[in-house]
């Protein structure tokens, strides 16, 4: 049973080595001002007050202060109803506006968003008629354009916020971060298993309450708390090297659990954002869940099939570098602790 734990040790220390090592020279490049947590796609909510009458919002996100050069273009006959209303804020530029269309009617037309194709954003896109029709869309630089339908099926609402939910995890580097320093510390396949699924257990009811409006987190606290539960679990990590002991390591699934609460508020902030669509909020919320553990289940697979093929070609690693993921993981939770502390006496 020890030759198994040494083994397994050994193994997650040497891929989690490489993988760490190409994840925190990701968040390296990052700007300073990147919310690692988050993906910020930009979003377009359109909203029936009249016939032929739609309340427009755009929403896109500002990185390092610079905007996001996508224009939005509505339908030929559309037309302003008053001047449009922009409104700056630190992450994002919002332009509030009314338009009328002659015809009345919405569905069928294109909206273009120019410039969309020279960027790696997506746009998501809600539009809700006065009869309760709904639709939610995502579009991508591959096709900058949409042409509006007004009747979406539940397969397309699922595959929409699954979408979304994949995204938001994959794009999420201090997430990723924390479940491969998990994956460090654990000593056995078992230890694995439970540990990763009460991160996921935790991160879930967090997402629901706060997505749903039974619980919430002011922004800034939240980022800094998540930023100090992959400090913490760096000094753990390195305390794992070192051939001692604590409470975390002895039950790392216990530890999953608590910081997985944490990470579910921010999950649901990404969702929150977008918000749900008013008649398909279980699916939709459903589906972003599956679509977060899916992105999760992924990560995990790409580290065990790192390992692998770094084994089949017989790579190896110097001794001293076994050490190196717990101080990059310890290093880069500091900053990123320091920087969003920074921010709640801005």
């Amino acid at each position: 049973m020890q030759a198994d734990q040494a083994g397994w040790s050994c193994m997650l220390s040497r891929m989690a080595l490489k993988l760490l090592v190409l994840l925190c020279l990701a968040a390296a490049c990052m700007p300073p001002s990147a919310e690692a947590h988050e993906s910020r796609p930009a979003y377009l909510q359109m909203r029936e007050t009249g016939p032929g009458r739609f309340d427009v919002l755009w929403r896109t996100p500002v990185n390092s202060e610079m905007p996001l050069l996508v224009m939005l273009q509505l339908p030929k006959a559309a037309r302003n109803v008053g001047e449009p209303v922009i409104q700056r804020l630190n992450d994002s530029t919002i332009e509030r506006r009314r338009i009328e269309l002659p015809g009345g009617e919405l569905a069928g037309q294109r909206i273009d968003f120019v410039g969309l194709q020279a960027t790696i954003t997506d746009v998501l896109v809600r539009v809700s008629w006065l009869d309760g029709r709904q639709v939610t869309e995502i579009v991508r630089p591959a096709q900058p354009w949409l042409e509006l339908s007004d009747r979406q099926s539940t397969w397309q609402v699922a595959k929409t916020y699954a979408a979304l939910g994949i995204e938001h995890i994959l794009m999420g580097i201090d997430h990723l971060l924390f479940v491969a320093g998990l994956m460090i510390i654990v000593r056995s396949t078992r230890s694995l298993i439970k540990t990763i699924t009460a991160f996921t257990v935790a991160h879930s009811i967090t997402l629901a309450l706060a997505t749903l409006g039974y619980a919430s987190v002011p922004a800034d606290p939240l980022n800094a708390a998540i930023a100090l539960s992959i400090l913490f679990l760096g000094g753990e990590v390195v305390r794992y090297w070192r051939g001692q002991t604590s409470f975390t390591l002895r039950h790392p699934w216990i530890a999953a659990f608590a910081f997985g609460l944490l990470h579910g508020f921010g999950f649901a902030s990404g969702l929150i954002t977008v918000g749900l669509p008013s008649g398909d909020i279980p699916l939709a919320l459903l589906a972003f869940n599956i679509g977060v553990e899916i992105g999760q289940l992924a990560f995990v697979l790409i580290i065990l099939l790192l390992h692998r093929a770094l084994q089949a070609l017989r790579f190896d690693s110097p001794a001293w570098a076994r050490y190196v993921p717990g101080y990059l993981v310890g290093s880069l939770g500091a900053y990123w602790t320091i920087e969003r502390a920074a921010l709640l006496f801005r």
